[in-house]
């Protein structure tokens, strides 16, 4: 028995850069800076896809055309080859890509990377600055 393997090079594309609130639409955001989230990786992106029921493919060695340094992308699979959607809440990539931006501020990973910063800042006490008080004239 032969197992099939999708033919992922029709799948839509996702990268990071398209959820990043830190870039600029000129620098390949899609989606409003209001909506999008912190640094997406796409692990994270994974999975989000994976929570969504939504199959997907990370490849790590694909390079966003803007930025060569930006590295990994995620390629997704909205509707399957009869035209049936694979998650019927999500029509289409821009609704994905919302969903996803909405999701990856409560990743797991990401909760338990704040939680140790915000008992350290409350513990600590305002820092100061190490210039003096003193003004130029």
């Amino acid at each position: 028995m032969q197992i099939e393997v999708p033919n992922i090079k029709k799948w839509n594309v996702i990268y990071p850069v398209y959820i990043n609130s830190k870039k600029t639409v000129t620098e390949g955001r899609r989606v409003g800076a209001t909506k999008a989230c912190e640094n997406p990786t796409c692990i994270e992106i994974g999975d989000c896809c994976s929570y969504l029921k939504i199959p997907f493919a990370i490849e790590l060695d694909k390079a966003y055309s803007r930025d060569f340094m930006q590295r990994g992308r995620v390629r997704v699979l909205l509707k399957r080859e009869d035209g049936s959607l694979c998650n019927t809440d999500i029509g289409s990539k821009k609704q994905l890509m919302l969903r996803v931006a909405e999701l990856i501020p409560k990743h797991h990973g990401r909760t338990k990377k704040q939680e140790p910063a915000n008992t350290s800042t409350a513990t600590v006490g305002p820092s100061k600055s190490g210039k003096g008080g003193k003004k130029k004239r």
